[in-house]
């Protein structure tokens, strides 16, 4: 058996993003090396990433021919322009979600990366969160049979603004929409394909705060609805999931542990990784049937280890830039940005 070179890595930015989402499976997986951290804070990566070489001039990544992947954890407005520069050097790349802020700049990154040869894939983690794992299971096996209405939320109890987070910053980009919006789209894209049409209500209700901190969504697939809320303002979020069927409801609470557990450092090599607790079990009701439905573990993982096979064997990484760039595109929808010639959804 031949073994396989490691995909040598360099991670840009190693804030919140960085350093608790990506950094961990990059370290720790054997199918990367991550070689370079490009931080302006070389003792923070260094506390956690003693061997790996820190940066602080991305353009002598660039040039640095040993390098396979280059994967942005940075301010949203600084996507674009980084993924452009490390596609045209010829590596790899992944974005944290939300990709980019404009779907012209996605359209182009596309361009560019067909036009290189290289994977160009947007982490898109909830993806392997357990709870959906779980509904895209039900939802493939017809349990609820012809799903009707779906209501995913993502909620936080975040009373106190702070502008100088960039996430909340007045800038293009920021607010909850772009943060967690971008997150609850993707599934729902997942699940069910482009919808006919899409409704938001996007505001601003803490006082104090400048970026938007609440949203309302309405996908409509012709009879179906799907409902995607998310507010910093709720204490008790209540369910996080409802999806109602012609032959049942599936309700479920609680979040999947995976952030945390990346927080407090759990390895992902744990062999416990992913697993809630069963107080968030989800409860599938049949008729006057109820029953608790085991969560299936979360994964996100399972993203780093599909993207090592897409660059090994040059097939599809575990998430398509196109997939990602209809995100961006319901996004500019939802603000009311897109002309009416191109808005049919369906042509996305």
């Amino acid at each position: 058996m031949t073994l396989k070179t490691p995909i040598n890595v360099a991670l840009i930015g190693f804030g919140f993003s960085g350093s608790t989402f990506h950094a961990p499976f990059l370290s720790t997986f054997e199918d990367y090396n991550l070689c370079c951290v490009v931080s302006s804070n070389p003792k923070k990566v260094q506390e956690s990433l003693s061997h790996v070489r820190v940066e602080s001039d991305f353009t002598k990544v660039l040039k640095d021919p040993t390098l396979d992947l280059i994967v942005i954890a940075t301010p949203n407005s600084t996507h674009y322009e980084l993924a452009k520069a490390a596609l045209e050097s010829g590596k790899h790349v992944v974005i944290d979600k939300p990709f980019t802020i404009y779907s012209s700049e996605a359209q182009n990154l596309i361009e560019i990366a067909k036009r290189q040869k290289r994977i160009l894939t947007v982490y898109q983690n909830r993806r392997w969160d357990g709870d959906f794992l779980t509904i895209k299971k039900l939802l493939a096996e017809k349990v609820l049979g012809e799903v009707y209405l779906y209501e995913a939320h993502f909620h936080r109890y975040r009373p106190l603004p702070n502008p100088q987070r960039w996430k909340e910053a007045p800038e293009r980009g920021s607010g909850i929409l772009y943060d967690l919006g971008s997150h609850l789209l993707d599934q729902a894209l997942h699940l069910f394909g482009s919808p006919d049409s899409i409704n938001a209500d996007i505001i601003t209700q803490r006082p104090g705060a400048i970026a938007d901190d609440y949203f309302h969504l309405t996908l409509k697939y012709g009879t179906k609805r799907v409902i995607l809320k998310a507010s910093n303002l709720v204490c008790n979020p209540g369910p996080r999931y409802q999806i109602h069927g012609t032959q049942g409801s599936f309700l479920k609470t609680g979040m999947d542990p995976q952030e945390q557990d990346l927080i407090t450092r759990k390895s992902p090599l744990n062999k416990m990784w992913g697993q809630g607790t069963v107080e968030n079990d989800g409860i599938l009701s049949i008729k006057d049937t109820h029953s608790r439905i085991l969560t299936i573990p979360g994964n996100y993982g399972a993203f780093y280890t599909s993207l090592a096979k897409a660059i090994y064997n040059k097939s599809t990484p575990p998430v398509l830039a196109e997939e990602s760039y209809q995100v961006m595109r319901l996004i500019e929808k939802c603000w009311g940005e897109i002309p009416e010639e191109i808005s049919h959804l369906k042509n996305l």
